[in-house]
């Protein structure tokens, strides 16, 4: 559908309102106009982009200061405008201010705020739209938006604790590699020129260090573009669709790692759900939003499947109890949720329960790697050097020939 840019007067108080509308024409956008009781002084085609931030999207840190702010605001008896231009001003986030004032333009030419929001997908995702959505139509919208804050805090802790935890083994991983390479490439070479003058045959294991040194170093320049090439083969490969359901069903199976990956989009499932239940979104709808938000494949194939079942008359315990993705734990509570009436407390409960978990299985994990990391990075320094040093250890033997 086209865009239009349009300068307009409100006919009461003679305001100019500058904005954007989409319509199917020139004169469909006019009469659109007319009926908001708004004079049109020049309207024109926009050619290329929909909106000038369309494209843009900002950290998660920000959206949440966003949202509380927006929440206490409305909360305060602040008008809908008055709030969003006065968060425009204050945040410090280009893009993120360039959103905001574009949403404030749209509402103010008569856009609800779920509507103006949705022409931003890459900042407000389906979940944020479809909960303000609620409760606007509720008359809750300020509870609901705190309720989304909450949502997008406890997201973006779990986000940082995890990115914490798996910071320390990645950075130690490369450090071993970049110093096994040097080693490989700089100091074995030298050594190997020593004891060739030996003239004798060298230890195994040192002679087979030697071999590898000379082929590093004399493919190198081959050897990282292959390594480059593969690791984006790979990140490409996982980007398909059936590269993606491949990993996805793979990484939930891996020991330790696997474990967590599932737990977080149990989390993540249970909160979305609860989250969206408690702003009065339809369940079909709900469903339709979650299996787009839990990052797994497989979980969503299971929740799409759940939702036709549920669509002719089946319970939400039930449903998710045919996918062996759902531990009969979760079943079971939320079959006790939907017992007592109370599944949109049910559900936060084992969402708060399950980041307790990963929290308290990431710290565990963190506290293990460490020394594993350090044994691992002195057993390949500490191997090399020994293969290096083994000839002198046995110069006896390697002299005399025996």
């Amino acid at each position: 559908m086209p865009s239009f840019t349009y300068v307009a007067r409100e006919t009461g108080s003679g305001r100019e309102i500058r904005s954007t509308l989409d319509a199917t024409s020139e004169q469909a956008a006019i009469a659109a106009l007319l009926n908001r009781n708004l004079l049109v002084v020049s309207i024109q085609e926009k050619i290329g982009k929909k909106g000038k931030t369309a494209g843009g999207s900002v950290a998660l840190a920000d959206l949440v200061i966003f949202t509380r702010q927006l929440a206490t605001m409305i909360d305060a008896g602040l008008a809908m405008v008055q709030s969003l231009q006065a968060l425009a001003d204050q945040t410090t986030n280009k893009v993120m201010r360039d959103v905001i004032k574009d949403v404030c333009t749209r509402v103010e030419s008569g856009d609800s705020l779920s509507e103006a929001i949705s022409k931003h997908p890459k900042v407000f995702i389906k979940l944020y739209v479809a909960m303000v959505g609620a409760g606007e139509r509720g008359g809750l919208l300020a509870e609901i938006l705190g309720r989304l804050a909450t949502y997008l805090e406890n997201t973006a802790r779990l986000r940082k604790k995890v990115k914490s935890a798996m910071m320390y083994p990645t950075a130690v991983t490369l450090i071993a590699i970049g110093i096994t390479v040097f080693l490989l490439v700089k100091v074995v070479p030298v050594f190997g020129e020593v004891y060739r003058g030996f003239g004798k045959q060298l230890p195994g294991p040192t002679q087979a260090l030697i071999t590898l040194s000379n082929v590093v170093k004399a493919y190198i320049l081959y050897i990282i573009p292959a390594m480059v090439g593969i690791v984006y083969g790979w990140l490409a490969y996982i980007k398909t669709k059936s590269g993606q359901e491949f990993w996805d069903r793979t990484r939930i199976k891996l020991p330790i790692f696997g474990h967590i990956a599932h737990k977080i989009c149990l989390a993540r499932f249970t909160r979305t759900l609860s989250s969206l239940i408690r702003s009065g979104v339809p369940i079909l709808e709900v469903l339709g939003i979650v299996q787009n938000t839990v990052g797994n494949v497989v979980m969503e194939k299971a929740i799409k499947t759940a939702a036709t079942d549920i669509e002719r008359g089946e319970g939400i315990a039930n449903a998710l109890g045919k996918h062996p993705i759902f531990p009969a734990m979760i079943v079971r509570m939320i079959t006790a949720g939907e017992q007592t009436g109370k599944i949109e407390s049910m559900l936060e409960r084992i969402s708060d329960f399950l980041d307790e978990e990963i929290e308290t299985t990431l710290s565990g994990l963190t506290s293990l790697i460490e020394p594993l990391l350090i044994v691992f990075l002195g057993v390949v320094v500490g191997g090399i050097a020994i293969c290096m040093f083994l000839p002198i250890f046995k110069m006896s033997e390697i002299v005399s020939g025996h």
